[in-house]
């Protein structure tokens, strides 16, 4: 009764069906015929020519995407609970050779425009101010939270009008696209979005993550960067193999609707609990010290959130009757 993290989430029988199909000798590194086919699959997904890289964690999707976008010199502007900000140990500082990431606030996770206006308006254009060069934003965010594609959008302009790169941080894309019922390039390079990090481990995936860039050239560079921080694995078939494998039938869309079905059965019973909305597959609640120890007794595994809070993650492979008795708990306090 594990909810703690999507990240132990079981990975999808057809991922490691793919591993099995995927072993047996092609050319090494990202020459074989699985990584050769991801940029035609992920083209067809989002009705766009794009460069679809493997890569191996999240972290080095967001890393390798700011390191494209923004040069050492540099700003990233990301919201101030950012998972490139709270969490990623100084990577993205790491790969872009010392770019400065620059904080915004906002409800939920989530940087609106005003906010980001706000602090466009804040730097002074001079060589004593690191100029902004990039936006990140995560969707789904931190906190659960979704942008919709007007939103998405609202940014991409600002982007556009301040020359500025965006990049989405799409660890729960695929929750993302679930909850709205969009069509994924509506929330991407229709809004603006200039790379992707798409998150698969999450979603059921073993150890492979994707990296979209909607403009192919930018492409070129982070395949060099890729390798020269360690991150072309020798035997790439077997990532590419589970990124197609998640989007064969459209897995990685049916996989994010379980989860955040899950979700939603535990949310109905947190009702006012609950500190944010509840658009994909994360809860926060609040609780106090002897209410989570409660629901511990009981066997259920969390997060606890700061003093009074707790967060609750459901996977891919829950299902009604594996949620519903922690619902029922929460119900109880």
């Amino acid at each position: 009764m594990h909810f703690f993290s999507d990240n132990a989430a079981r990975v999808s029988p057809q991922i490691l069906s793919a591993l099995a199909d995927a072993d047996h000798v092609d050319t090494a590194y990202d020459g074989d015929a699985w990584s050769a086919r991801l940029s035609d699959s992920f083209s067809r997904l989002f009705e766009k020519d794009v460069a679809a890289l493997w890569v191996t964690t999240g972290t080095v999707a967001n890393c390798l995407a700011l390191a494209a976008l923004c040069p050492p010199f540099g700003g990233v502007l990301c919201h101030e609970e950012a998972h490139v900000e709270t969490d990623e140990g100084g990577a993205p500082e790491f790969f872009t050779h010392g770019a400065k990431l620059m904080t915004v606030p906002g409800d939920g996770a989530k940087i609106s425009p005003d906010a980001l206006q706000s602090r466009l308006s804040a730097i002074r254009n001079d060589v004593h101010q690191v100029q902004p060069h990039a936006l990140t934003i995560t969707n789904a965010t931190e906190y659960g939270r979704v942008y919709s594609p007007a939103e998405v959008a609202a940014l991409g302009a600002l982007c556009r009008e301040h020359g500025l790169g965006f990049h989405m941080d799409g660890a729960r894309f695929a929750n993302a696209v679930a909850t709205l019922g969009c069509h994924p390039a509506d929330l991407t390079w229709r809004a603006g979005v200039d790379a992707l990090s798409f998150g698969f481990v999450k979603n059921g995936g073993m150890t492979a993550e994707a990296l979209i860039f909607f403009d192919p050239a930018l492409a070129a560079d982070t395949l060099r960067r890729r390798k020269r921080a360690g991150h072309l694995l020798s035997k790439g078939r077997y990532l590419a193999a589970q990124l197609l494998a998640m989007l064969e039938g459209d897995l990685w869309l049916d996989n994010a609707r379980a989860a955040n079905a899950a979700a939603r059965i535990i949310a109905e019973a947190a009702g006012a609990r609950c500190m944010h909305l509840v658009e994909a597959n994360e809860i926060f609640l609040r609780v106090t010290a002897q209410e989570a120890a409660t629901l511990r007794a009981q066997g259920f595994d969390f997060y606890d959130w700061g003093e009074g809070a707790a967060r609750l993650v459901t996977c891919w492979h829950h299902e009604a009757k594996d949620v519903q008795p922690l619902a029922n708990a929460i119900a109880a306090l």
